[in-house]
């Protein structure tokens, strides 16, 4: 099933173009991986909550949590039933940006592959927009 994004309480004011301009695609493996983690949790109405703050060694850094409520200036994505949340503020510097879930000899982690991001530091948790 292909992403969908989904403006929270939005839909009459900023309709589909808001949608479709400002996307967060979430990969399989990512929508897989977050599933595994609220199955853990035991509660099926958490998402997880990607949000975009100052700080880090880069100047932007990125949060991850679980959340089981949708703000008023969130947006929803939703992938195979998983759903991520962001708000309109982070989503300006997510806009076009994937979030997946890579398994290597290295380790497991989330990684968010941004085009804003003009550079990153080395463990990839914060960058420059």
């Amino acid at each position: 099933m292909p992403d969908t994004a989904i403006p929270a309480d939005r839909a009459s004011t900023e309709g589909a173009t808001a949608a479709t301009d400002r996307v967060l695609t979430v990969s399989e493996s990512a929508a897989k991986r977050v599933a595994f983690l609220i199955a853990q949790e035991g509660n099926p109405a958490l998402m997880l909550r990607l949000t975009v703050s100052g700080g880090g060694c880069s100047g932007f850094q990125y949060g991850f949590g679980f959340d089981d409520s949708v703000n008023e200036d969130d947006f929803v994505f939703e992938r195979d039933g998983t759903k991520v949340v962001t708000d309109d503020s982070s989503l300006d510097l997510l806009a076009g940006a994937t979030l997946d879930y890579v398994e290597d000899l290295m380790g497991a982690a989330f990684q968010i592959k941004n085009p804003n991001a003009t550079a990153s530091c080395g463990c990839g948790n914060s960058f420059a927009a």
